[in-house]
């Protein structure tokens, strides 16, 4: 069994267990009212119990990954999507993906004259196939332009070249911090 697989089997469990505890809790209403309160408070309850699980599992996402990353590592962008079957998302925005760049993983080269700098860049999504990328990129600080690095050859993929502005994140964690 995958890591993948226990973590939504647990995940399951989990939504399950919540589902049971606000049922209970709906059934005790019922029971404390003389059974003047409808039958079915009880599923209503299970059900929301679940949804709210779910909804606090979702905007808890980013902190708790954030919590697991190490001290070195800093978040340089965040994703922040709203979603039809979520409309909630359209008032709270709920984070479900970011960047992040480990400090102490910078290899800093001079050529030409120009400081360069090597570093992994990786990106987290969430859903229901959460994964992490990374790709290995070369910053020229002096001229602030980015570009990946090719797998085997470490080749820089100047097709993919882009400029980073003074203010962008990324340049001043990669570029700026001490």
């Amino acid at each position: 069994m995958t890591v993948r697989k226990a973590y939504m089997i647990w995940h399951l469990i989990a939504a399950i267990f919540a589902g049971l505890g606000a049922a209970g809790i709906g059934l005790l209403l019922r029971t404390l009212s003389g059974k003047r309160l409808p039958r079915w408070v009880v599923p209503v309850c299970a059900g929301l119990g679940m949804l709210g699980y779910q909804v606090q599992h979702e905007y808890g996402w980013f902190e708790h990954k954030r919590q697991q990353l190490p001290d070195s590592a800093k978040v340089v962008a965040t994703t922040q999507e709203p979603a039809l079957w979520r409309p909630w998302t359209y008032l709270l925005p709920m984070t479900t993906a970011f960047t992040v760049v480990d400090r102490d993983d910078r290899i800093v080269t001079t050529a030409d004259g120009q400081r360069l700098v090597e570093f992994i860049l990786y990106r987290f999504t969430s859903g229901a196939s959460e994964r992490v990328v990374h790709q290995t990129q070369l910053l020229n600080c002096d001229s602030r332009e980015l570009v990946p690095l090719s797998e085997e050859q470490r080749q820089p993929q100047t097709d993919e070249l882009r400029r980073l502005t003074d203010s962008d994140p990324l340049y001043r964690e990669i570029c700026q911090a001490n």
